[in-house]
């Protein structure tokens, strides 16, 4: 009984200390994971106060919180969406995880850094520096509204194949001690069978325990756990991690349209089970030596080093534009808590030291309070790289634009008009949410009117789209002055941006105004603004009209209304 006693009171203290430490962290900004870790480095008794008396029960709890995670986190994969992405995302996904983890290896041992003796050491460290914090990314990308821009997507298909190597490397992990290629190959051959047996149930069996239980969501999610803990058990029997197990469950009823459900009624079980993974992770952590924060700062140094040069060239030489290069670098800067999950099980396997564990562990926490504020200023970060770069002859105005011609006649570039000598005077710089509405407004109602528009945009994936529609595609950062001079505004006769300040990066609409009247001293500019207040003070600064959405919205919204009152009393 005292030891049940123990169990509940230590569980009680972790999730309490986990989160007033994770309220701290959201105060201040941070990741929450890194309140969870803090919180367990307290609790412990190498740094904390020693209050948790079972570690190992805490542990093995934690256990079923990292299953669900990896479940989940195979519920997102979806390889018939992962299948759409194109070549160029799979060769960014290959190259960067392999260069990655030869760069480390090659490189590491030149450092003079002394971290273990164990023979896999080198190993897990080039792992563990080769792949991104999912949880941290995304989080952050949404709250910055970025999630569905070019480097946006870039930066979550890098992180989708991260954990598909991952996957990989979990499944040879048992085999590490004896690297005998026939064992390995064996370990492969039963990724393999494991995959198209769950994907072969999944497809003939489960789906029909779906339909068939459609009508009850309880009976939807109980049917998933079950899968999960049953795909586990079979990985485990064949040789492989029950967490990789987990990972090929999810993957295996990703594409069901029941996947969406069953992670938002997995996500609050998992979260307390997660909580309770990463408190177990912070009660291992050391008292900080100056040893293992130098050995941290170097690691860190080194996977910023390795992001750029892995991500950013290979980027740029598809095509993709030298700022989403730089942005999609900048966004993976983090050490992934797929990292962690890889070093806890190598160190289960007597692979490597408690002293690498710590300082990867070290490492992360570091990382995940930098990566914080890399993303939070990616685009100015870039855009200082960007015209490091441009001093050695590379821009975006290399690979995809050079001066727009108004007549739509081509021009140097590669900006193909209709050759129909139309002066295309109206210039629409940025291709976002009210851009797209008008563009397909236009294509309805007035298509003689696109052929006079340009519009100008950094994302080049969009420069297909909209030549095919008849529209004119120009490069252009709106946060830079010297990349709209080239796009003809000095002969528009109007000038509109439909981005508000929220969703601009690296300037404003009033920058943008300043800017524009000298560019472009004929044209009518018309912004954007989400505050009234602002909205006067860019009219009275110039603007010949600003767009307020909420605005417009209030309007129509009013107007429907009185017109369905007004019809109701007619019909009264």
């Amino acid at each position: 009984m005292h030891g049940e006693e123990s169990l509940l009171q230590d569980i009680g203290l972790s999730i309490i200390f986990a989160t007033v430490l994770s309220h701290i962290a959201r105060v201040l900004k941070q990741p929450l994971i890194l309140g969870y870790i803090i919180g367990g480095a307290m609790l412990g008794k190498e740094m904390g106060f020693e209050l948790v008396t079972n570690e190992a029960s805490i542990e093995l709890i934690s256990e079923i919180g990292l299953i669900l995670l990896l479940f989940i986190i195979g519920l997102e994969i979806n390889l018939a969406e992962l299948a759409k992405m194109g070549k160029a995302m799979f060769t960014l996904g290959i190259l960067q995880f392999t260069l990655s983890v030869a760069f480390v290896y090659s490189v590491f041992p030149f450092f003079g850094l002394s971290i273990g003796s164990e023979k896999f050491d080198l190993l897990y460290i080039a792992v563990a520096l080769s792949l991104s914090s999912t949880l941290i990314v995304v989080k952050l990308l949404q709250d910055k509204v970025e999630i569905n821009t070019l480097s946006g997507k870039l930066t979550v298909g890098v992180l989708v194949f991260q954990d598909i190597w991952a996957i990989l490397f979990m499944g040879v992990q048992p085999n590490l001690n004896n690297p005998e290629i026939l064992k390995i190959l064996t370990s492969v051959g039963i990724i393999v069978l494991l995959i198209a047996f769950s994907f072969s149930v999944s497809r003939y069996v489960l789906a029909k325990l779906y339909k068939a239980c459609a009508s009850s969501p309880e009976l939807i999610l109980l049917t998933s756990i079950m899968w999960c803990f049953l795909v586990c058990g079979i990985a485990g029997e064949a040789g492989l991690s029950k967490e990789m197990g987990a990972l090929v469950a999810g993957m295996s009823i990703a594409a069901f349209p029941y996947g969406a459900d069953v992670i938002s009624k997995l996500i609050g079980i998992r979260d307390f089970f997660v909580t309770l993974f990463f408190v177990a992770l912070g009660l291992k952590v050391p008292l900080p030596s100056l040893e293992v924060i130098g050995l941290s700062s170097a690691i860190i140094a080194l996977m910023l080093f390795v992001r750029m040069i892995t991500i950013a060239p290979v980027i740029i030489k598809l095509n993709k534009g030298v700022r989403n290069g730089f942005l999609t670098a900048l966004n993976l800067a983090q050490i992934s808590e797929f990292s962690l999950v890889i070093l806890a099980l190598g160190a289960g396997f007597e692979h490597i030291t408690p002293k690498l564990q710590a300082v990867i562990l070290t490492s992360t926490i570091i990382a995940s309070v930098l990566s914080t504020y890399i993303i939070m200023f990616n685009h100015n970060i870039a855009a200082t790289l960007e015209r490091l770069l441009a001093k050695v002859g590379i821009t975006d105005q290399t690979e995809e634009t050079g001066k727009v011609d108004p007549s739509g006649q081509g021009g140097h570039g590669g900006h193909g008009g209709h050759g129909d000598g139309m002066v295309r005077d109206i210039i629409v710089l940025g291709y976002f949410r009210i851009a797209r509405a008008f563009v397909e407004y236009l294509e309805d109602l007035s298509p003689s009117l696109i052929k006079r528009i340009i519009i100008a945009d950094y994302n080049p994936a969009f420069k297909e789209e909209l030549t095919n529609k008849g529209f004119q595609w120009a490069y252009a950062d709106l946060a830079h002055p010297d990349s709209l001079s080239h796009i003809g505004l000095h002969d528009a006769s109007m000038v509109i941006c439909t981005i508000s300040d929220s969703f601009l990066k690296g300037t404003n609409n009033n920058r943008l105004l300043s800017t524009l009247s000298k560019l472009a001293p004929n044209a009518k500019i018309i912004l954007t603004s989400d505050e009234p207040g602002e909205a006067k003070k860019l009219v009275a600064d110039g603007a010949q009209k600003v767009i307020i959405p909420g605005v417009i919205t209030g309007e129509f919204l009013y107007e429907y209304i009185s017109r369905g009152m007004r019809n109701n009393e007619r019909e009264a």
